[in-house]
C-alpha cells in the first residue's frame, strides 16, 4: 500500500467512527514492513478517557499486537497533526515516521483547537495555568538513585 493509501484509512476510521457524533473525527494506523499493525480512532466521549485520542489507542495496540513498548520501525498514519499528547506519546514508543493528512489549524477550524495546550507544555511550570508546586522530598531522588543501579531494570 502506498501512504496515501494508508493515510485514507485513518481518514475512513475518522470518518465511520465520528458519524454518530460520540467520537471525535480522529483516526490513525500504525504501520510496520509495510503492514498495518493497528488501528485507533477517537473514543474520548464513549469512554469517558481524555486520553484516549485515535493516536494513543492505535500506539496501545501496536505495543499490545507485537509485545513491546519499543514501535521502532514502525510509522504512523494519522487523519490529523497529532496533539501534543499524542505527540509526546509517538515520541515515548519511538515510532520513526509520522504521516497526517489534515493540520492542527484544520482541526482548530472545527473546534480542536490544541495551541493552549502547545503554549502549556513549553511553559516553565510556575507559568502554567494548572498550578504545578515542587515539593522537593529526598527519597523521590533516591527512588531514581535505585532504579539506576538496578541490573534488573528494564530501560525504556
Amino acid at each position: 500500500m502506498s501512504h496515501e493509501q494508508f493515510l485514507q484509512r485513518a481518514l475512513r476510521l475518522a470518518a465511520d467512527h465520528s458519524e454518530n457524533g460520540n467520537n471525535g473525527p480522529f483516526g490513525a494506523v500504525i504501520v510496520k514492513d509495510d503492514q498495518i499493525i493497528s488501528t485507533g480512532w477517537n473514543q474520548v466521549v464513549e469512554k469517558r478517557d481524555p486520553t484516549a485520542h485515535a493516536e494513543i489507542m492505535a500506539i496501545r495496540q501496536a505495543c499490545e499486537k507485537l509485545e513491546t513498548f519499543n514501535l521502532r520501525g514502525c510509522a504512523l498514519y494519522a487523519s490529523c497533526e497529532p496533539c501534543p499528547m499524542c505527540l509526546s506519546a509517538i515520541y515515548w514508543a519511538r515510532l520513526d515516521i509520522i504521516y497526517y493528512a489534515a493540520t492542527r489549524h484544520d482541526a482548530a477550524s472545527a473546534g480542536f483547537d490544541d495551541e493552549y495546550f502547545y503554549q502549556q507544555v513549553c511553559a516553565a511550570p510556575q507559568n502554567r495555568d494548572i498550578k504545578c508546586v515542587h515539593l522537593p522530598l529526598s527519597e523521590a531522588r533516591n527512588i531514581f538513585d535505585v532504579w539506576q543501579s538496578n541490573p534488573q531494570k528494564k530501560e525504556y
